[in-house]
């Protein structure tokens, strides 16, 4: 069963990948309204599937607590990243799943490396943490806002292609670090349309119980619209590794989004493959000593072992 759902998560994402040491040409490369063929419909079921997969493995993953697991979420303003959150990971234990968002740095993660703030939010082991924005962030609109990077008070002051070439490397550095210790880096860049974005940012305009979600800076952000193109293309290709790889979502069809998305993250939890823990001889022996005096204290009339006697054994243990 295993290998049959990996082969059929694996192929349905690979369109999605970006082949390590591939250059990557945004607009002509990925679809931002691809959907593989699928109706909403199919879709809508898929995610369910989905969803139902993905709290299956985040219950092995928490109780083996070998691996933890990093979800990084990048795209645009409204590219969907919130929805995408709160659908793929409804099924989810929420204790075992931590959110974080990362806004301007503050005065004190300012005065430290640009990681830092980071890696401060990496999840424990048997955990899942998703970045909302994450430290890519450091190479886009630390890229296109100059002045981000002149707050950052880097010695010998690096600029331009050297500055973000050193910073693909310790990115990558970073990541390899992380996947070797038993921390799983996922990468999801959620490719949305200009037109969508423009028809999605007069929806929040238009409709009032959405009028919180717009800001008049979101419209100044999309004026740098083909500096981001090229800057995600750039990194995109150089940051696309063999042990974290980006998996480009295509985000006009939010519905679409969330079942890659769901299967991107499946797909690591499936190659990991989080066993239950088994217990030992001598810990079996203390099960069974507190089954027979836990039945004993069985009420006259009642079933000595309720869950038994609704479940009865197949022979594989209790």
């Amino acid at each position: 069963m295993k290998d049959t759902r990996a082969r059929r998560i694996a192929d349905f994402i690979e369109p999605l990948r970006v082949a390590p040491g591939s250059t990557v040409d945004l607009a002509e490369d990925f679809d931002p309204r691809y959907k593989a063929h699928l109706t909403k419909p199919e879709g809508v079921e898929l995610l369910k599937a989905g969803v139902a997969l993905l709290a299956e493995y985040q219950a092995r993953l928490a109780a083996q607590d070998t691996y933890g697991v990093l979800l990084c979420l990048q795209a645009l303003d409204a590219g969907g990243k919130d929805g995408t959150i709160r659908h793929v990971m409804s099924g989810v234990n929420p204790q075992g799943v931590k959110v974080s968002s990362f806004k301007v740095p503050s005065v004190e993660e300012l005065d430290h490396d640009y990681l830092w703030r980071y890696a401060r939010r990496l999840p424990a082991r048997g955990d899942i943490a998703i970045f909302n924005r994450s430290h890519y962030e450091e190479v886009l609109v630390v890229r296109v806002h100059q002045e981000v990077l002149d707050r950052q008070r880097l010695p010998g002051a690096p600029h331009g292609k050297v500055l973000w070439k050193r910073r693909y490397r310790e990115i990558n550095d970073w990541e390899r670090y992380l996947t070797d210790n038993g921390f799983k880096v996922v990468k999801v860049f959620l490719n949305l349309s200009k037109e969508e974005q423009r028809a999605r940012f007069l929806k929040r305009i238009d409709l009032p119980e959405k009028n919180w979600k717009f800001s008049a800076a979101d419209v100044r952000e999309r004026r740098h619209w083909d500096a981001y193109q090229e800057a995600f293309s750039e990194m995109l290709s150089a940051t696309s590794t063999p042990w974290a790889p980006w998996y480009v979502v295509p985000a006009d069809r939010k519905w679409f989004a969330r079942i890659c998305a769901a299967a991107v993250l499946a797909h690591t939890l499936v190659e990991i493959d989080p066993r239950y823990p088994t217990v030992g001889a001598e810990a079996r022996e203390e099960l069974l000593a507190a089954r027979r005096e836990l039945e004993a204290e069985a009420p006259e009339g009642a079933p000595a072992d309720p869950y038994a006697a609704g479940h009865p054994r197949d022979g594989h243990g209790t």
